[in-house]
């Protein structure tokens, strides 16, 4: 089976640091772009972070930008999100996937493929 495999989630206090990490299952990763993407109870997914293959450009939503960086280890098959300054509004659940490219588009889901089963970030004194 093709997806993805989150992981690194936990409890961490406001201010704290977390790094998760996705492993690809089943396929490489060497010439995806990667999305990581997030998403509350009974809200929308949307996105955080996109990584192309070709470069390693990096993309992010406000939500992340200055506290979230993106990365990626081909030899690994894996792509990473660090994660600083975390905040309550950082509770939810995080998932990554894969498209073709990042583009202007990448924070829209179409197109994303190999979606896991997401891990739950709780900030919380």
């Amino acid at each position: 089976q093709l997806k993805f495999v989150e992981s690194g989630g936990g409890l961490v206090q406001p201010g704290g640091s977390l790094r998760l990490s996705c492993a690809a299952s089943g396929f490489t990763l060497d010439y995806y772009a990667i999305g990581w993407f997030r998403q509350a109870p009974g809200k929308e997914r949307e996105g955080v972070s996109c990584i192309s293959f070709s470069d390693n450009m990096t993309f992010y939503t406000d939500s992340g930008k200055g506290r979230f960086t993106i990365s990626r280890d081909n030899a690994k098959n894996t792509a990473y999100l660090q994660m600083v300054g975390l905040k309550p509004e950082d509770t939810v659940v995080y998932y990554c996937a894969v498209r073709s490219g990042c583009g202007s588009t990448w924070y829209n889901l179409r197109g994303y493929n190999y979606w896991g089963q997401g891990t739950q970030v709780t900030v919380s004194s």
